[in-house]
């Protein structure tokens, strides 16, 4: 029986499969609606859409994400046409504000319809076949670009036409797109629609009508340029067009300063690009609270921005020793806090194409807790010289480290040299010469700060400095991150699967969001000049997993004996100077303390890292 079945299914698609060869090519009814979802593997992207068309009125319309994107092609707005956007935006005093943004047509560049269904003018039909459970028709047109073959297939099915008895219309299914480049040898594209409701019904005039009273602000430049914001629609639906993609690249060479060892490398480049440029905008029309940009990245593959992230979890113990600062309630700390306001931190450097990450999470903390210890003299530290030298204790340089190995290569050797003393940063494994080099920044150990704990966190960076974090980086959405608050749901926290070290410099709040300021180590093309607000919500991408500071031989605290009114001299003198930094204090005492030891004539002035305790009990005095 299910042999008897088989061979009638086989009969009916060979029947269909002859009949369909002659049949030409269906047109798309005038007037639509369709939704449905855009997926591009390359750029592991699914983009939800519903989408109006009505070609008499000239009039289109496509949501993204549920509507969260409107976009509008309006060519009877205007001589030439116009664009508009509408999206929400945020700002420091509006949250998600819906706002219209437009694009008026040239006479050059008009803005037309856009459908959401390619013209299938030059296809032809190979036969049928049966897709997400429906039988169909399966529609192709190869196309040969130079190297490039292009193949384009819509698969439809055909419906009764109520209003035409005895004819049918077309309904689309899916409809997709392959790039083969013969000169590569591989796909340089691929992406498809499934489509899931069509209708052919009349479309109310006020789809097209944007909500009354709501200004749109001009948005300048023509609107080829502005394909990606504005329509991105049309570099899917065929006839396609790819001179937003060809501008963007020229733009994003000469700012980046790219040049390409041949025609091929640059071919390839672009392909990379391309996909990394939908990715961005996708994500950014689905207004996460924070935004991606094009950066020096933006034509690297997955596999090239992994070897970026170079921290590598040995899974042993760290050697690190217990956090020691008793428990603060949150409200005693600053609200928000940055040691970049107070010289505490370097410049932004890029590690180049070398994953050594660790050796900047490592340098910039210890450059922190020694400007604190150096009378607020900033001194760049040497990275190269953790990259050279500290083999020996399991780091591997360019191919990746941890912190504390670099600590423990410290330990030993008495510090770390200046950059000056020993040499830039090549972005390479080089020779180790710090015999050459006088160490500074001597270290007697380092503390894990308690892992998971927002306040314990922020206590030490406030009283410590920067500090040393792991976090999970690797996210395409963090690669491209450019501003906003950086929340990633699908960012991992646990110990093992943190895969970057940077540097916590600050904290703070925007609109009701914590957030941590990251210093990253990928140029300040990347990023806020180089920084990121990292949320703390959930230990978002694991920033709170194990932080960890040093501890410098030296702390900060004066002597002065046999004479009370010197020590209280001195303690105003640190107010303000060394210590302005913790100006927000009115008190003096709430970060010195005058303590009278045995001898009832030696009082010693302390300037105490933890300085959140007025009772002189727990004021540390061994180092700290």
């Amino acid at each position: 029986m299910l042999n008897i079945y088989v061979a009638i299914i086989s009969s009916l698609i060979a029947q269909v499969a002859l009949q369909c060869n002659e049949i030409k090519a269906p047109v798309w009814n005038p007037v639509y609606s369709v939704k449905g979802i855009l997926y591009i593997p390359y750029a592991e992207l699914e983009e939800p859409f519903y989408a109006w068309f009505d070609l008499a009125s000239k009039q289109s319309r496509i949501d993204y994400y549920g509507g969260m994107v409107k976009t509008y092609q309006l060519r009877n707005n205007g001589a030439y046409g116009t664009s508009l956007k509408i999206a929400p935006v945020t700002t420091e005093t509006e949250l998600n504000s819906q706002t219209c943004l437009q694009v008026n047509g040239s006479r050059e560049v008009t803005i037309e319809p856009q459908s959401v269904l390619p013209s299938l003018e030059g296809f032809t039909c190979v036969g049928s076949e049966v897709v997400e459970g429906l039988l169909t028709e399966k529609w192709q047109m190869v196309q040969t670009i130079g190297q490039k073959l292009n193949r384009y297939t819509m698969w439809l099915k055909f419906r009764d036409d109520n209003d035409k008895p005895q004819a049918k219309y077309a309904i689309p299914v899916r409809y997709e797109m392959k790039g083969f480049n013969s000169l590569l040898g591989s796909h340089y594209d691929h992406y498809y629609l499934s489509y899931d409701a069509y209708s052919t019904e009349d479309i109310d005039p006020k789809v097209f009508k944007v909500e009354e009273g709501m200004p749109c602000s001009a948005f300048p430049g023509p609107g080829d340029r502005h394909i990606y914001t504005f329509n991105p629609m049309k570099e899917f639906i065929h006839p396609t067009t790819t001179s937003h993609v060809e501008f963007e690249f020229r733009k994003f060479k000469v700012k980046h300063g790219k040049g390409y060892t041949n025609d091929i490398e640059e071919t390839k480049r672009k392909d990379v690009f391309r996909q990394n440029l939908r990715f961005i905008h996708s994500i950014n029309r689905q207004h996460k609270g924070y935004s991606l940009g094009v950066n020096h990245l933006a034509d690297r593959s997955e596999l090239e921005l992994k070897a970026l992230r170079g921290r590598k979890y040995s899974g042993e113990y760290n050697g690190g020793q217990q956090f020691p600062f008793k428990y603060v309630e949150r409200t005693k700390l600053p609200a928000e806090f940055d040691w970049r306001i107070y010289g505490a931190v370097t410049p932004v450097k890029d590690q180049s194409v070398c994953g050594s990450c660790w050796s900047f999470g490592t340098i910039g903390a210890v450059e922190g807790a020694f400007f604190l210890h150096n009378g607020h003299k900033l001194v760049r530290l040497s990275q190269q010289a953790l990259i050279d030298c500290s083999w020996g204790f399991g780091n591997n340089g360019c191919d990746g480290g941890e912190d504390f190995r670099a600590y423990m290569w410290m330990l030993k050797h008495g510090g770390i040299p200046t950059e000056d003393d020993y040499g830039p940063y090549l972005g390479q494994d080089g020779y180790c010469h710090i015999n050459n080099a006088t160490l500074t920044a001597k270290i007697t150990g380092w503390v894990n700060v308690t892992s998971g704990s927002l306040t314990a966190l922020r206590q030490a960076i406030v009283a410590k400095g920067p500090i040393s974090v792991a976090i999970d980086a690797g996210h395409r959405t963090f690669s491209f991150y450019s501003n906003g608050v950086y929340y990633e749901p699908d960012c991992k926290n646990k110990i093992d699967e943190l895969d970057h070290a940077v540097l916590a410099v600050g904290y703070g709040t925007i609109n009701g969001e914590d957030y941590w300021l990251i210093k990253n180590s990928w140029s300040n093309y990347w990023g806020n000049d180089g920084y990121v607000l990292m949320s703390a919500r959930n230990n978002n991408c694991g920033v709170m997993t194990t932080p960890t500071l040093e501890r410098l031989v030296k702390s900060v605290r004066m002597a002065v004996k046999n004479n009370k009114n010197d020590a209280n001299k001195l303690r105003e003198e640190l107010r303000n100077a060394s210590f302005h930094v913790f100006g927000h204090h009115t008190s003096c005492s709430e970060y010195f303390c005058t303590r009278k030891n045995s001898n009832k004539n030696d009082y010693t002035s302390i300037v105490d890292s933890n300085f959140f305790y007025k009772n002189s009990k727990n004021f540390r005095t061994d180092g700290e």
